[in-house]
């Protein structure tokens, strides 16, 4: 049986085409596009020349050296560590100086005075700076334009002198630490004298070089203080017997005591030997008086007057060689008539 073929369906609706319709005012639009990128860019730009101080009034510093190495255009110029200006130009002078054109803003150029020093520092790890240094900020301000040679603090200048002054120190800790060196002698006298103080003695043995000497010090000042004691028992009696001696001589009832007694009783005969002189004188006025034929008694009188006064002068002597001898004091004046 054949089959009837199936008839194709029908096409939908056909598809309807769109036309792009033109942008109004194109032209315009990207020009005024165009122009807001230029306005954007000039701002920018200014923006970035204002920052770098472009338009900002500044002051010129020239720096003369010897040599520039390391030194670039647009380096800063450092005070106590802040950037005050900038490098702008490097040239070489006719008289092979190097002239280094910094240009400093006029509100950072109150730090530099005609006393400022100017320094190219080059460190070891790191580069070149160029560094500004004030020491009495009441100083003139630095003009416009000024020159000055800067000063350079190269460390890398030192260093052949560095490594030679190395070298010589290891060679002198090497001579130092050898076995026959005298740091070596040294340390083994130390180490006697440390076994030294660790024996019996300790450090009288380790002072005295030996055990044996030490041993004798001790035992003469073992002997030394035996001595002293015994002095002190002798000391102890000699304070005894001179106290006694004391009571003896000068306490009551003593030799001195009795001495005073006996001179108290000289002094008392001596008294009635004047009484009586003054009697005898006058005796002698009345005979004096009496007229010539008593002449002859008179002088009879007169010898034994004389014999009188040579017996109290020695009885004066005696006297005062006892106050001599003995420590007290008396008035053993004698007035004769």
């Amino acid at each position: 049986m054949e089959q009837i073929p199936k008839s194709a369906p029908k096409p939908s609706m056909a598809a309807e085409t769109t036309t792009a319709l033109p942008i109004k005012h194109l032209e315009f639009k990207v020009a005024m596009l165009l122009a807001l990128t230029l306005v954007l860019s000039i701002g920018f730009l200014g923006y970035v020349f204002y920052a770098r101080g472009v338009f900002e009034s500044t002051q010129r510093v020239v720096l003369v050296t010897d040599d520039s190495d390391g030194v670039t255009v647009g380096m800063p110029l450092t005070f106590a560590g802040f950037a005050i200006g900038r490098v702008r130009r490097i040239e070489l002078a006719d008289d092979a100086k190097v002239r280094i054109n910094i240009d400093v803003p006029t509100k950072d150029a109150r730090w530099l005075r005609t006393s400022t020093v100017f320094i190219i520092e080059r460190a070891l790890v790191g580069g070149v700076r160029i560094r500004a240094a004030t020491g009495i900020l009441e100083d003139p301000p630095l003009p416009d334009g000024a020159v000055r040679t800067v000063l350079r603090g190269d460390a890398t200048e030192e260093l052949p002198k560095l490594i030679s002054t190395m070298k010589s120190l290891l060679e002198n800790l090497q001579a130092m630490t050898a076995a026959d060196s005298s740091l070596g002698a040294s340390l083994s006298n130390v180490r006697t004298v440390t076994d030294r103080m660790a024996g019996r003695y300790g450090a009288l043995s380790a002072a005295l070089g030996s055990d044996e000497n030490a041993r004798k010090v001790i035992a003469s000042i073992d002997r030394a203080n035996k001595l002293l004691d015994s002095l002190g028992g002798v000391t102890a009696r000699l304070d005894q017997t001179l106290a006694k001696t004391d009571q003896r001589v000068f306490g009551k009832d003593g030799v001195m005591d009795d001495a005073q007694k006996a001179i108290g009783q000289l002094n008392a005969v001596l008294g009635d030997v004047r009484d009586s002189l003054k009697k005898a004188d006058a005796v002698l006025a009345d005979a004096q008086k009496i007229g010539a034929n008593a002449r002859a008694a008179t002088d009879d009188l007169a010898t034994l007057r004389a014999e009188v006064e040579a017996s109290l002068r020695k009885v004066s002597a005696l006297i005062a060689e006892i106050n001599r001898k003995w420590p007290f004091a008396r008035d053993t004046e004698l007035k004769l008539p």
